[in-house]
């Protein structure tokens, strides 16, 4: 628009914005579609006082917005604001026309400012703590109870939904969930066509698929699974490792009911309580599920290793398997130290099989590790009580358990990357030179040495050694993490650089990632040789890949942004109570995490301005907590 477009390339998703931007006179009603010289695209910033600056797309100084100018634009908005040309002052300018949303809805909660003696209600965006304008009376405002919490539509500043009050701790799911429009319920057509498969299989239906159901398979997941994806199997004659995974893609048609809100949810957002499903429990909990002593369909790797643990043939087939056990992960460990005084015949069954298999995958482990990157990461687990505030966290450390099934993942995962050139695969570039510098001043000032070596995994793995010997492993490697680009899908391969793998993608989680239902789709397409079927997926794979990056960001807030909310009711009633914590972010404001109690994990902004050392150790004092913003305010006690 800013250097003109012929009408005829104007592409047809954006027709309706031209045909607005002709209809307000912004542009030039001729051959070639032009911005007016005196309108300015770009995006909007807003302060904590409530005006705004357009940040412009083409060269040129930020204007100011005055907040009546500001026209319901928000910040992250792509906007056209107006020129206004004055003699004197700062130049100025307003919105005339929001081209896109940057959140396309926003959650507010009423409550009230005293002016002139008098109580003034008004809506606060939970985010920010900015005031919003809504479209709703004053009338109807003072029917509702204090706190009450919205679901604002950012296009209409209308209210589509009354989530609850403040007050209430259950409400704080719905807020995380309303802020990036994820919705927990399906409607009535995916539902009745996720029951419309019932809840068994019957085998002779499917006489075309290879009959598993005789071989102990497993599944070992957390205790409070409910979606059990894959299911292994270790056959020692054949020396073979069986990666079943559930055939999500026989039940969720392409551009079904079910398949078009999956497409749009694109991974299922676990809570501490509860988890909001990618695909209806009907399946994700039922038929698709490889549940204990259940005939279910999978997509099977079955990877034959030589004498010394190379993978020498990856065969990809349908099949029917008949989980045997539903272990937790805690008890497969139990099994891996020794543990197993109390196994029946089928632990047993299973123990004959999956305990050469952990031999084997510690040494396949060892030697993926020579190349690939490693971290220790400590995981929260959250528990929360009756009424939804925080009954405890703990540190849930990654076990020999996870170790077994993370790696028979990796076997399977790159196994499906070799099937495609083209199509869907996760990639993990390699980090830049201005984060790999940054990520050496740092390390340098906690007195780690830096040996200049041009290959960044062995740099990492000394790194690593060093602060092993200090006692600072678990927090460098996540300085380390943090100087990483983040891993995202792509239609083309680059490789995984962390993992050290030249081929990766996702295959084994159908039920919760998109991804994996994607790839099982092309992958059936290339084993059939369905030309026509895999063109068809591949037709727009590139947004697709964009698209589901996107979600997999979107639902790491959804989840981070609960656990803040839930931390932020804990500090609320601690104020005044002094914990232990470390600095994570030297920069002003500081933000530092404590390290025990309830508020294990949780982030304090501190009010302190000197600045302090990375990885300090700190006594803080909770001087404020915002249950609406979810935001911990604290001071360190010298």
């Amino acid at each position: 628009m800013i250097k003109g477009i012929d009408r005829k390339d104007i592409p047809r998703d954006k027709r309706d914005i031209v045909n607005d931007l002709l209809t307000l006179k912004i542009v030039t009603n001729k051959k070639t579609i032009k911005l007016k010289s005196k309108y300015i695209p770009g995006k909007v910033d807003i302060t904590q006082k409530g005006y705004g600056f357009l940040i412009p797309l083409s060269k040129g100084k930020d204007l100011l917005i005055e907040s009546y100018h500001l026209n319901s634009a928000s910040k992250g908005d792509l906007v056209i604001a107006e020129r206004l040309f004055k003699k004197k002052g700062r130049p100025k300018a307003k919105v005339i026309y929001i081209i896109e949303k940057a959140f396309a809805y926003s959650v507010g909660y009423l409550t009230f400012e005293i002016k002139n003696a008098k109580k003034i209600l008004l809506i606060k965006n939970i985010k920010t703590n900015l005031p919003i304008c809504v479209n709703v009376t004053k009338k109807a405002l003072k029917k509702l109870p204090p706190n009450a919490v919205f679901k604002i539509n950012n296009y209409t500043s209308t209210i589509e939904e009354v989530l609850g009050v403040l007050d209430d701790a259950w409400v704080d799911e719905k807020i995380s969930l309303a802020l990036y429009n994820k919705k927990e319920e399906f409607s009535k057509s995916a539902i009745l066509e996720a029951k419309a498969f019932g809840n068994f299989i019957d085998k002779s239906m499917y006489p075309q698929r290879i009959d598993l159901t005789e071989k102990y398979f497993c599944t070992i997941d957390p205790v409070s699974a409910k979606d059990h994806d894959d299911a292994v199997y270790f056959d020692i004659g054949e020396n073979a490792l069986y990666v079943a995974i559930a055939d999500v893609s026989e039940y969720v048609y392409l551009n079904s009911n079910i398949d078009k809100e999956a497409k749009e949810r694109g991974f299922s957002i676990y809570f501490p309580h509860k988890s909001v499903p990618m695909l209806p429990r009907e399946l994700s909990e039922n038929i698709c599920s490889l549940k204990e002593n259940e005939d279910r369909l999978a997509f099977i790797f079955k990877i034959t290793l030589d004498k010394n643990n190379n993978v020498i043939k990856e065969e990809l087939f349908e099949g029917i398997i008949n989980s045997k056990r539903k272990y937790s992960y805690e008890k497969v460990d139990e099994f891996l130290e020794g543990n197993i005084e109390n196994s029946d015949e089928t632990d047993k069954k299973i123990l004959s099989w999956l305990m050469p298999l952990w031999n084997k995958i510690q040494k396949i482990r060892s030697e993926r590790l020579k190349t690939g990157l490693d971290f220790e990461s400590d995981e929260i687990k959250m528990n929360l009580d009756e009424e939804g505030m925080i009954e405890d966290v703990t540190i849930e450390k990654e076990t020999p358990s996870h170790s077994l099934i993370e790696d028979c993942m990796l076997l399977a995962n790159k196994a499906a990357a070799k099937m495609i050139d083209y199509g869907i695969f996760r990639i993990h570039e390699k980090p830049s030179r201005t984060s790999i510098d940054e990520l050496y001043n740092n390390l340098l000032s906690l007195g780690i040495e830096i040996n200049e070596n041009e290959d960044f995994v062995k740099n990492v793995k000394d790194i690593q050694k060093q602060a092993k010997e200090m006692g600072i492993k678990k927090e460098i490697d996540k300085l380390i993490i943090k100087s990483q680009k983040q891993a995202r899908y792509d239609a083309e391969n680059v490789g995984h650089y962390a993992l050290g793998f030249d081929k990766y993608t996702h295959f084994t989680s159908p039920i919760r990632r998109y991804s994996d239902l994607t790839l099982h789709r092309l992958l059936k397409a290339v084993l059939k040789k369905e030309e026509k079927i895999k063109d068809f997926i591949l037709r727009n794979i590139e947004a697709l890949v964009v698209k589901i990056s996107e979600l997999e960001r979107e639902a790491m807030k959804v989840e981070w942004d609960f656990y803040d909310r839930k931390y932020a009711r804990v500090a609320k009633i601690n104020i005044g109570k002094v914990y232990k914590g470390i600095i994570e972010d030297t920069e002003i404001p500081p933000i530092a995490k404590i390290l025990e109690d309830k508020l294990l994990g949780a982030r304090v902004f501190l009010k302190d301005k000197k600045k302090f050392n990375l990885l300090q150790k700190v006594n803080i004092e909770i001087i404020d907590s915002n249950i609406a913003t979810a935001k911990i305010k604290g001071k360190v006690l010298d």
